[in-house]
């Protein structure tokens, strides 16, 4: 049953709206608030279980009737308060500009007069004043867009769905209408469409047909109320904002953690779980439902500690889940009941995901170690040679031209002549083995040192990655990773290894033919 509502309760609620407002002390509880429109405590023995917020969104065709349907005690059982921020005319005039505007258009279809948002409530918010609430939830939604709104707060039938209809419009109101004047006469057919001469309009007698309307020269054939529809409005960006925003206005208002709402992502790995109200028919079919959604969402925690990616389990919820639920849906119709079956074996396709995950493959090594073995003798004559050029160039030659210059006089040309040719059988060695850089590559089958130096860096690039590709093979197979080694003899033990597994794979790797 829906709270009683007493001068006391109203006196209580109307404390909490001031001093929330003021952000000041509150005599009720002797707490400091935060400020808020208006406080919500949290119910006792509530369920810790985290609850996702709902609001949605809907085109309206028909804004007066839609207004009059939420707002009528009439016609609805439950109906606690209405709030307006303009008058039926504004939404009468409204209506008949959206029309115009369609017409004029010439889209096929329906034409959208308004929109409405639907936002549930906690049922904690029927301790309060209905009025407060939904003034607060309008005016918040209002101030945000400047834009003219309906709304009304209700319970379902059965008082298990608290909540609140906001209808709003697209279009602002201009401060002063726009009007069009006919600077000639103007014609219009039935469909209200203009057209170019007055015969399009006559009938076989030469009369004006029936619905087909003239427009004096000097009279207004436009007028303009209101602004051009806000297109934010019908993006998903709005209604993801929203979320976020009506959300945030109702866990102000909260102050146990655990019963806070959160907005739904619905690129999450999860899928939701929904809410069973009481006394609902469909109780045990919805309870069957989110047992085999909670059992998704274990087996999802369960990959995600095993460390399959979340793009993989998000692979397996598209192609599984929302794929199939949509074709079947479209062959089909609507049959909720499916659902279960398609998330069960959206379910067993992800335990088969984990299994491969925790036994993956074993690596396989793409190049052949016994050639590679050769690239590293021909790379250690590499370097030694660029070792011995270095020695030349750094410190043989330039010490023997330090010991030249020092040697002077005439009783000394013996000694210049012996650095000299010391000299020159040193710089003729250095061309030798500069020359001999070639020679070293051009025996390994290489044209180039710089053929052969970009043929090694892949193949030893492919070693490497092997390497870190067994350990991550051995460490999530349970054995325990190998202790680090250098990479000379890491290459030596994958090349015994090669060896005894009789590894006969040709290198992938093609050698370069280009020139220096």
């Amino acid at each position: 049953m829906r709270a009683k509502y007493t001068r006391r309760t109203n006196l209580r609620f109307m404390l909490w709206v001031y001093f929330a407002l003021a952000g000041g002390f509150c005599p009720v509880t002797g707490r400091v608030r935060k400020r808020t429109p208006y406080g919500v405590h949290s119910r006792k023995g509530a369920s810790s279980i985290a609850r996702n917020s709902f609001i949605q969104i809907s085109k309206l065709h028909d804004v007066r009737g839609r207004i009059d349907y939420i707002c009528s005690h009439a016609r609805q059982e439950n109906l606690y308060a209405t709030y307006q921020t303009a008058d039926m005319e504004f939404w009468k005039n409204l209506a008949k500009e959206n029309q115009q505007e369609f017409i004029k258009s010439g889209t096929e279809g329906k034409c959208i007069e308004a929109r409405e948002l639907i936002i549930a409530l906690p049922e904690n918010h029927t301790k309060y004043n209905p009025q407060q609430v939904l003034e607060t939830f309008t005016e918040a939604f209002k101030n945000r867009y400047y834009i003219e709104c309906v709304s009304a707060l209700h319970h379902n039938k059965r008082k298990t769905n608290y909540h609140i209809h906001l209808i709003f419009s697209e279009r602002q109101l201009l401060p002063e209408p726009e009007n069009k004047i006919a600077s000639r006469n103007m014609f219009y057919d039935e469909q209200g469409k203009h057209v170019r001469t007055k015969k399009e309009i006559l009938d076989t007698e030469g009369k004006v047909r029936e619905s087909c309307k003239i427009i004096p020269k000097g009279s207004v054939y436009e007028s303009r109320m209101f602004t051009n529809k806000n297109q934010y409005f019908k993006s998903d960006e709005f209604l993801a904002e929203e979320k976020k925003n009506f959300t945030e206005l109702i866990n102000q208002y909260i102050d146990n953690p655990k019963e806070r709402l959160q907005v739904f992502d619905r690129n999450s790995v999860y899928l939701p779980t929904k809410k069973i109200g009481k006394h609902n028919p469909k109780a045990a079919e919805i309870e069957k439902d989110n047992q085999t959604r909670q059992e998704w969402n274990y087996v999802v925690d369960e990959a995600l500690i095993a460390g399959v990616d979340e793009k993989e389990i998000r692979k397996v919820k598209k192609q599984e889940i929302t794929t199939q639920v949509s074709k079947s849906i479209a062959d089909n119709g609507r049959k909720p009941g499916l659902f279960h079956i398609f998330v069960e074996q959206a379910t067993k396709h992800l335990k088969t995901v984990i299994e491969k995950w925790r036994l993956p493959p074993k690596p396989v090594l793409k190049v052949d170690m016994i050639e590679f073995r050769k690239m590293q003798d021909t790379k250690e004559k590499l370097e030694k040679q660029i070792a011995v050029i270095r020695n030349l160039e750094q410190y043989e030659i330039p010490n023997l031209r330090e010991k030249l210059e020092e040697v002077k006089g005439l009783f000394r040309r013996k000694e210049r002549k012996s650095l000299e040719s010391r000299i020159a059988n040193a710089q003729e060695r250095l061309s030798s083995m500069k020359t001999y850089l070639n020679t070293i590559v051009n025996n390994g089958g290489y044209k180039s040192v710089q053929g052969f130096m970009r043929v090694y860096k892949k193949a030893e690039g492919e070693v490497l990655a092997y390497q870190k590709a067994m350990e991550q093979y051995r460490t999530r197979g349970g054995q325990k990773p190998p202790e680090e080694e250098s990479i000379r003899e890491q290459l030596r033990r994958l090349a015994e290894e090669a060896k005894r597994n009789e590894i006969s794979r040709k290198i992938t790797v093609k050698k370069e033919k280009g020139a220096r």
